[in-house]
């Protein structure tokens, strides 16, 4: 069973429409309905395309490092967001804190209020 916080794998959707490549992704929530549709954001090691305002970087040195399964530092992208139904994804590799999740969407509703 999947939950929010969770990360997984997803071949996810380019923004020029060439096909996705298999990338970790995080759960952010499930919409409501019977559905099994998901919000989710892409997760990347290339660290340097990191938005400070909305993405969220997890460095070996995070108390939720080891249990992400990332294998790099990697920025959690809130600024590459999808909604996918849940039966797609590949696979589970860990889930991130409590903590960090709760932030990320703080960050992600604060740039969406404009605030």
């Amino acid at each position: 069973m999947i939950s929010e916080g969770q990360i997984v794998l997803f071949k996810f959707p380019q923004t020029d429409k060439k096909e996705g490549k298999l990338c970790p992704a995080l759960l952010l929530r499930e919409l409501p309905g019977k559905f099994n549709d998901w919000l989710i954001c892409m997760i990347s090691s290339n660290i340097d395309q990191q938005i400070p305002v909305l993405d969220e970087l997890v460095t070996p040195d995070a108390s939720d490092f080891i249990q992400s399964g990332l294998k790099a530092p990697s920025i959690i992208r809130a600024s590459r967001l999808a909604f996918v139904d849940g039966n797609v994804l590949v696979g589970t590799l860990g889930q991130i804190n409590t903590e960090r999740l709760y932030k990320i969407k703080q960050k992600l509703s604060k740039w969406i209020l404009g605030a």
